[in-house]
């Protein structure tokens, strides 16, 4: 059997075997960044309460919000070290367990569409499932969370605008803070909790942010400018470990698994909806949305373009970035665009 196959088998065997000495007292604590009483938070919920109706035995489920266990690389090691069974992740945190994951999310101006998104992701998903599996870690299902723009202090409109300021950046994102460098860009590493105080200060003055996470965290107050550009879609996750895994019923497993599936479906439509109502929600309160003129555009893929290469085989393990971009040519032959 191929690796896939083998994969395939694990997880059937899984789903099908009882599992001798299973703890009556069983409980799953998942972690996000996501705010309380949110979509995301209330899906997690529901699809707690379908996992611990059929695990049974006085089974626990637990959700953290609003990143109160800490930043995403942060939860990926407090699931290493057992802390935590789960968490919903963006890229940022999966690409600790698996690096090759960052293709989905790093690629700047790459995706023109959720369509595009869907198919290259649908395209690699049993693939990267495996990987995350050979990591100790099962994947329950994929979302997303809407498209980066820049906020700003400032108005923006062409890459050289943001020269001078200083740009929110991962912690856990040396490559991306290398190459912003030196391109002549300022990134100032935090942590998502750091970025309200730091935008506040003006420790920082640019905040590549999903709508949604602006009007949440009232980013778009201190940074009322938007520029109206899809820099690069948040793609996330909702995984478990290995070990919580295995020590589920089968009937917990099966019914976790067709929760989340549900769960993350309804967190990329409400995702997608919510780009253009949380834009038009705080351009009621004050926000400019600057939207570049065609010129202006040319400038942004430009850049893209010069990106690219210094992306693959740092931030994007050279096989994977290929793949990504084969399998969107192929879309958009499929297409005719």
């Amino acid at each position: 059997m191929n690796r896939l196959t083998k994969f395939a088998a694990l997880l059937c065997i899984g789903l099908a075997l009882p599992l001798a000495g299973q703890a009556a007292g069983s409980a799953l604590r998942i972690a996000s960044l996501a705010p309380k009483n949110s979509p995301y938070h209330q899906q997690l919920l529901e699809l707690g309460e379908a996992w611990r109706t059929a695990q049974g035995g006085g089974a626990k489920f637990v959700v953290f919000t609003d990143g109160s266990q800490g930043g995403e690389a942060e939860l990926a090691r407090r699931m290493r070290i057992g802390q935590l069974q789960g968490a919903l992740l963006s890229v940022v945190g999966l690409r600790e367990i698996e690096p090759s994951i960052s293709a989905l999310q790093s690629l700047p101006l790459l995706f023109k569409s959720w369509d595009e998104v869907d198919f290259v992701r649908e395209k690699m998903r049993p693939a990267m499932e495996m990987k995350f599996f050979d990591k100790g870690f099962v994947v329950l299902g994929w979302g997303d969370a809407g498209w980066v723009r820049f906020f700003s202090k400032t108005a923006t409109f062409r890459p050289d605008d943001f020269k001078g300021m200083k740009f929110f950046a991962w912690g856990s994102e040396p490559e991306q803070q290398a190459i912003m460098k030196n391109l002549g860009y300022t990134p100032v590493p935090l942590e998502t909790a750091d970025i309200l105080p730091a935008i506040q200060t003006g420790m920082i003055n640019v905040v590549p942010s999903t709508p949604y996470f602006a009007l949440a965290s009232q980013v778009y107050e201190t940074a009322p400018h938007m520029l109206e550009i899809n820099w690069a879609p948040i793609v996330g996750a909702l995984v478990v470990t290995r070990k919580a895994w295995d020590e589920m019923t089968p009937v917990a497993q099966t019914a976790l698994r067709a929760a989340s599936e549900k769960a993350c479906a309804a967190m990329r439509n409400q995702a997608r909806k919510e780009v253009d109502e949380a834009v038009a929600a705080m351009k009621k309160r004050g926000l400019v949305v600057n939207r570049p003129n065609p010129e202006q555009l040319r400038e942004w893929q430009d850049l893209a373009d010069k990106l690219y290469p210094r992306i693959r085989g740092t931030m994007v393990p050279a096989e994977t970035f290929d793949e990504v971009f084969s399998h969107l040519k192929a879309y958009r032959a499929g297409k005719g665009s």
